[in-house]
């Protein structure tokens, strides 16, 4: 178990359990690494129907790599979930990475944190696609306990056992694929989940020093940005209308939107 507090906020004394990692040869595989999508149901349905086009042509085996953040400040948090839950278009397989979202959602539900911390983040709009309009629900009832038990009944069990199997990392024997980055001369096995899912510039400076490329998300750019070997693909769907995947076939890639 790992002990955490400050970065999201919790509690003194809580804990966490450490999310796994995976390692993959997918050698003779194309992976399509997709950006944060943020409740976007729609964006992410329509980018799946080129990413399964695509994949039929080529006649490889396919797998999407979902790069976290599939909640909060869209419209369709929950529907997203669900969808992903399911099976994905045929001839495809799917692995779901966390993003700090999903982490900071969880941190709520099982009690980590405060309603408040969370709803920094945009969770709003995810208690919304739940059936909770949560201005209204806190101007009703001031008792917290209430208030959270309402929003932790109205998740689903599946949902909340998505949110705790989630890996943290994807590595293959060039890429690695994560939420946010990597802390720079840190070895993989040694990240903690906390920089592998929020890390930002400490990242973004190292670009150039990497080992191996990383495609990440995390932090919205206007359009898909290679510097060095940090490739990031979240194009802020959920205020641009634009989700970005990267297609990854025989070491070269191509970009595909929605």
């Amino acid at each position: 178990m790992q002990k955490l507090s400050g970065l999201f906020g919790m509690h003194k004394g809580a804990f966490r359990a450490r999310r796994s990692r995976l390692k993959l040869d997918l050698t003779g595989t194309t992976v399509y690494a997709v950006g944060d999508v943020h409740g976007c149901l729609d964006e992410l349905v329509a980018l799946e129907k080129k990413i399964h086009a695509d994949a039929s042509a080529c006649g490889l085996p396919a797998l999407i790599v979902m790069l976290g953040d599939y909640v909060d400040r869209g419209p369709a948090s929950s529907q997203v979930i669900d969808h992903l839950i399911a099976p994905p278009p045929q001839g495809l397989e799917r692995i779901c990475l966390a993003g700090n979202h999903e982490v900071m959602m969880l941190d709520y539900l099982e009690g980590r944190i405060d309603l408040a911390e969370w709803g920094a983040l945009g969770a709003a709009s995810t208690l919304m696609s739940y059936g909770i309009d949560i201005n209204r629900v806190l101007a009703l009832s001031a008792d917290k306990r209430i208030v959270d038990d309402m929003i932790k009944r109205s998740v689903p069990a599946f949902h909340l056992d998505f949110l705790q199997r989630l890996p943290v990392l994807l590595e293959t024997p060039e890429i690695v694929m994560v939420h946010a980055g990597l802390r720079p001369g840190i070895p993989l096995d040694e990240q903690t989940d906390d920089d592998l899912v929020s890390i930002r510039s400490a990242f973004h400076e190292k670009a150039h020093s990497l080992r191996k490329y990383v495609v990440h998300g995390h932090t919205p750019v206007s359009s898909p940005t290679r510097d060095g070997r940090r490739i990031n693909i979240d194009t802020g769907a959920f205020f641009s209308g634009r989700l970005t995947a990267l297609r990854i076939r025989n070491s070269k890639g191509r970009y595909f939107q929605n």
